[in-house]
């Protein structure tokens, strides 16, 4: 299409013949021409001029002019890459003197799509901002511009015009039309140096004609309405985008078809591969229009050239299910990780507790379990689906930043540990017993209610969510990035694989009804276990301290205690204090519901910047960055929380030791830390920008790896060592 504009154009003497003798204003048109600028060449539905930001050439090096062209409503002009159809402006200089260079900068513009084409241009009026630089400061600037232009609307029209402008030499002022200049050379998308929006990467997905490219882009501030252009060698093209904003809106993920060539010449494999491509990607941002008379105004535009980087497709059935098979083995994987392990006593007791038993039991029992977690996970997909609709940011285990969160899980934990030392071998009456002796599942006569199994199931899961495993980041983030769907369909798959040592024994219960019988020897082992109970709620209150004050932490703390010595004050027999047993349960019941409500009347305190020890590890910086990889620097980022057991494990393993610790105290890399125990929207993004929701996450940057290499979830010091030498290699 735009061949046979440029043809059409080349064989229209009499169009052009037309515009070439309209040097002056049209007769009938006002003689009067606006001080600083040429006068009006009309064309049927649309004029031109040029005009100047000042009344003379002074003794700068350049000269800001501007090019406007303004349309009769639904008409449009085109921008430097078109799209499917069309032609940008053209302007011939050469009829001009003093001038030795000239420069046109292109505003943002906007997309029309219409009968299948895509279009990219401008509407009612645009300035096109001009830098021209005379060959002599000291003499005036006689500008002759010829100007050929397509302008469309159902049909498409070619115009030429000649303008023509003097500017003297000297002394001038600003003309009237300065304001307008610098308003739409402030339109003209480039870098963002204060780093509030910026394309983080752009990927190849797909292969012939299937290709897609995927740009991630991130924001300080949530995005408004979206759009991309992308623009390459001749025979690049790119189609409009499909946009998902993630991390509270303020990652932006645009994916589009494109290619080179025909759809034919890809189908076939003749096309160029997009991959080591460099492009150039101008992201615009809320597009707005308002009255008739009004031109498009952008509020934020970006331009930034980028090399692709090969992708990984997630899309289609044979991707989703590869992501389901990758969130079941995730979810089975969950089960060895730090986070569960107080869990793993509840699962010992269950499966002892059944020794000697009925298979029809056994079965009955594990099913209720694996039932709590498969509902919890569904309540889990339910809320990350919930909080994207709402535009907030969403991520694995990100109850942990919220105090009333952790201090009803140390009473939960507080109850499971003292029903294990025996506190509720006497019921307490009422719901509140009742349902204290249901979450252990092990209260007396009925010592495997389906209640009990199914809460513990339930809790199980809770206190698996500060937990990554390997593979569970990646079914996180395509389930956190996709539709309500596949959320579900994937926080299913991960339920299936948490459960499934539970379903072991569903479909074998001989492997617990073979056990030994419970017997006496059981009350040693629960008290035994109930110790890492108690621990856990201890690393809670710990987690609680970063997040608020010791003094809050302390008052928690105390209120778990008057629960412990009040649930032992009414066991056994005969009450240990001299009140009434009835006023020890009332008093159980206040401590249960008044601890979780404590943390809201402190404040949080202002967290200190994470150590790891001592002063190796650098406050996360993001903007810092590329600067340091553009001057050689290897960096190693840790996004880690207090309340991420794996995230504690990879640093006392990997990152807080041995040759991590050498490579960073010899200044061979530089370490920064991203610390998320409370809620942070800006490391939210950054993790999102990665198609990440969770913790831990670690990526190195170097000259070879400039957008970042991620690190898997468990850490050795020889990746972490491997990952700084790929990182590097351009450098040595």
């Amino acid at each position: 299409m735009a061949a046979f504009l440029a043809f059409f154009l080349a064989l229209s003497p009499v169009y052009f013949g037309a515009g070439s003798a309209a040097a002056q204003p049209p007769p009938g048109a006002s003689p009067w021409v606006d001080e600083g600028a040429s006068p009006w060449v009309e064309e049927g539905e649309s004029k031109v001029r040029l005009i100047a930001a000042a009344t003379t050439v002074d003794e700068g090096d350049s000269v800001s002019l501007g090019l406007e062209l303004r349309m009769e409503p639904g008409w449009k002009i085109y921008w430097r890459s078109p799209g499917d159809a069309g032609l940008p402006p053209q302007v011939d200089w050469s009829g001009s003197a003093n001038l030795a260079a000239v420069e046109i900068s292109w505003p943002a513009p906007r997309r029309y799509s219409a009968y299948g084409l895509e279009t990219v241009g401008y509407e009612k009026k645009v300035v096109l901002p001009v830098t021209a630089r005379p060959q002599s400061q000291s003499q005036a600037l006689a500008l002759k511009a010829r100007v050929d232009y397509l302008t469309c609307k159902e049909v498409c029209i070619p115009r030429r015009v000649n303008l023509a402008f003097d500017l003297p030499a000297g002394a001038g002022e600003p003309t009237s039309f300065a304001p307008l200049i610098s308003r739409y050379r402030a339109l003209v998308p480039g870098p963002h140096e204060d780093g509030e929006m910026a394309v983080e990467r752009m990927e190849a997905l797909g292969a012939g004609d299937k290709t897609r490219l995927r740009v991630t882009a991130r924001s300080d501030r949530p995005f408004g309405s979206l759009d991309v252009f992308v623009e390459g060698p001749p025979g690049f093209w790119a189609g409009a985008p499909k946009l998902r904003v993630l991390a509270g809106g303020r990652v932006a993920v645009l994916t589009m078809a494109a290619g080179t060539g025909s759809v034919s010449a890809q189908r076939e494999s003749k096309s160029v591969p997009l991959v080591g491509m460099p492009l150039t990607v101008t992201l615009v941002e809320s597009s707005v229009e308002s009255d008739v008379d009004s031109e498009f105004s952008p509020a934020r535009a970006l331009e930034t050239r980028l090399v692709v980087a090969a992708g990984t497709e997630t899309s289609g059935l044979g991707g989703f299910a590869w992501i389901l098979a990758i969130a079941l083995l995730g979810g089975l994987i969950l089960n060895l990780m730090p986070c569960v392990l107080p869990v793993l006593s509840l699962k010992l007791l269950g499966v002892i507790g059944h020794g000697g038993g009925e298979t029809g039991a056994v079965r009955r029992s594990f099913l209720a379990t694996s039932a709590g977690i498969l509902f919890t996970f569904m309540v889990l997909a339910s809320l990350a689906a919930g909080l994207r609709m709402a535009g907030l940011s969403v991520g694995w285990g990100i109850q942990f930043q919220q105090p009333i969160f952790l201090a009803a899980m140390a009473v939960v934990l507080t109850l499971f540990a003292c029903n294990l030392w025996g506190f509720f071998e006497i019921p307490l009456p009422g719901w509140m017993g009742d349902l204290a002796l249901r979450y252990s599942g092990h209260s007396q006569g009925r010592p495997h209610s389906l209640e009990g199994q199914f809460l513990t199931g339930v809790f199980a899961t809770l206190l698996a969510t500060p937990c990554s495993a390997p593979f569970l980041g990646t079914a996180i983030g395509f389930a956190l990035a996709r539709g309500a769907g596949e959320t579900y369909a994937v926080f299913a798959a991960l339920g299936l694989g948490f459960a499934a040592p539970y379903l072991v024994i569903v479909a074998a219960p001989q492997l617990a009804v073979q056990l030994p019988r419970p017997g006496p020897w059981m009350v040693s082992l629960r008290r035994l276990l109930s110790l890492a109970l108690a621990l856990t709620a201890l690393w809670l209150l710990s987690v609680l301290a970063a997040q608020l004050s010791v003094d809050a932490t302390a008052f928690v703390a105390a209120l778990l205690v008057a629960l412990g010595v009040v649930l032992w004050g009414q066991a056994g027999e005969k009450p240990r204090f001299a009140m009434p047993r009835s006023v020890l349960r009332m008093a159980a019941v206040l401590l249960v519901v008044a601890t979780p409500l404590a943390p809201g009347y402190f404040e949080e305190t202002s967290l200190p910047p994470p150590q790891s020890g001592d002063d190796l590890w650098q406050p996360f910086a993001r903007a810092a960055i590329p600067s340091l990889v553009a001057s050689g620097r290897v960096v190693l980022v840790d996004v880690t929380a207090e309340w991420c057991l794996t995230c504690q494990v990879n640093k006392k393993l990997a990152l807080d030791r041995g040759e991590v610790t050498r490579m960073i105290d010899n200044g061979g890399i530089t370490a920064m830390r991203a610390d998320w125990t409370r809620r942070d929207d800006d490391i939210a993004a950054y993790l999102a920008g990665f198609g990440r929701f969770g913790i831990p996450f670690n990526v190195v940057y170097g000259p070879a790896t400039p957008r970042g290499m991620v690190l898997p979830e468990l850490l050795t010091p020889a990746r972490v060592a491997d990952a700084v030498s790929r990182a590097r290699a351009l450098s040595e």
